[in-house]
């Protein structure tokens, strides 16, 4: 029986998988890839048959049964079969089904943590998801339930939406209904973790007008205190004190054992 190993590329650029995600990538002869990653992933792998099973969003998806149908032809033949998917295998990626079919053929399975979206998007915004004393719980959903029904609440302090780039109009109205208030902070990246990201901040009541700036890109928005923005880097009249306190800082530093 074969192995499978299921790699998560990161949300964005090549460099974001992990080295143990690379080193297996490495050693695979058959890749299973989503739409969303890198290609220039297949540089870690030019031995490797490159399938293309990717979904998309309101475009062409290929059916999860033949994706299962293939995992399991290649791995039957002991090839060392990689399935490599965006982000995080755990988060949104139909890792439940995939790992069901492969142990009920018998086959062992790995998997390789990665970098999620919500989590890359925060880094492009600079905007950690979780605030020491008031922001201690972050929940991660999706815009749209399987049944096409779009859906928010108010869960958590800090609350992230995948796939919402759609849907922000009526998402807003769908968190205004849920409890948040019109002035809550809340932050929009497309494509996070790619070098074109973009990073808009809004109130709930705004929400709206990012549907234009982030139109055609994967998109995660996150409202609460994990959107609210940190303090600006100070204007030039201001570093003068900005200096005193980071030699104060210093000071201080130099005194600790």
């Amino acid at each position: 029986m074969g192995t499978i190993a299921f790699i998560g590329a990161g949300p964005g650029a090549a460099d974001l998988i992990t080295v143990r995600g690379a080193r297996l990538l490495a050693e695979a002869e058959v890749v299973l890839a989503d739409a969303l990653t890198d290609p220039a992933l297949r540089a870690l792998a030019p031995q490797a048959h490159w399938i293309d099973v990717g979904k998309r969003g309101f475009g062409r998806a290929t059916e999860q049964t033949v994706i299962h149908a293939l995992l399991l032809h290649h791995a039957a033949t002991g090839a060392r079969v990689v399935r490599l998917k965006g982000g995080d295998p755990s988060v949104f990626g139909r890792l439940e089904e995939e790992l069901a079919a492969v142990r009920a053929a018998g086959h062992e399975a790995v998997v390789v943590p990665g970098v999620t979206a919500a989590l890359a998007a925060a880094a492009d915004a600079q905007q950690p998801l979780t605030r020491r004393g008031h922001g201690r719980s972050v929940a991660l959903t999706t815009a749209m339930t399987r049944e096409h029904d779009l859906q928010a609440g108010r869960h958590a302090d800090t609350e992230v939406f995948y796939m919402a780039g759609k849907q922000l109009p009526g998402l807003a109205r769908q968190l205004a209904a849920a409890g948040w208030p019109a002035t809550t902070p809340v932050s929009v990246v497309s494509r996070a973790g790619w070098p074109d990201a973009i990073h808009s901040q809004h109130t709930l009541d705004t929400l709206a007008q990012a549907s234009v700036l982030h139109s055609g890109r994967p998109t995660v928005v996150w409202i609460g205190a994990g959107a609210r923005a940190l303090p600006a880097a100070p204007a030039p009249a201001e570093r003068p004190q900005a200096d005193a306190d980071k030699r104060a800082r210093s000071s201080v530093l130099r005194t600790l054992p």
